[in-house]
């Protein structure tokens, strides 16, 4: 399951990565879950940090953005599947300049004896997912 901190707690999102949005790259809630941030700090601990970053090229803006977003989320799930049922994704970026954005890069280029444009995309800085796992109980005797 994948969390993004707003205030004092995590709640569950779901991916909504979308070319036409504002914001490209975002979450939203989708209300199955919500733990305080104490909660999570006391009852998990952060194993791992990935950080996801996707590519795309191509003649189209919006398709070759989309494309971008969609690679990303890809990796995005494809971590998220991966994982031990007892951890969670937590969305390590923070809001500002922290937050992932696409970039675009555009080129001309010669189709046929005529000028056309080339649109390269990548994300900046990358998606930074943290991998957090439930402690493990204290030890009977």
């Amino acid at each position: 399951m994948i969390f993004k901190k707003y205030g004092a707690s995590y709640h569950s999102v779901d991916p909504n990565f979308e070319s036409k949005a504002l914001n490209e790259i975002g979450f939203r809630k989708d209300k199955e879950r919500v733990i305080s941030v104490e909660d999570v700090l006391g009852t998990y601990q952060r194993l791992t940090t990935h950080e996801l970053t996707a590519e795309a090229d191509g003649p189209v803006q919006d398709h070759t953005e989309q494309l971008l977003l969609d690679r990303l989320e890809s990796r995005l799930l494809e971590l998220e599947a991966g994982l031990d049922p007892h951890c969670i994704l937590v969305v390590d970026n923070g809001d500002g300049p922290d937050w992932p954005k696409t970039k675009q890069h555009l080129r001309n280029t010669i189709v046929e004896g005529e000028n056309r444009l080339h649109f390269e995309y990548t994300v900046a800085p990358p998606l930074r997912m943290a991998v957090y796992a439930l402690k493990a109980p204290p030890a009977t005797d």
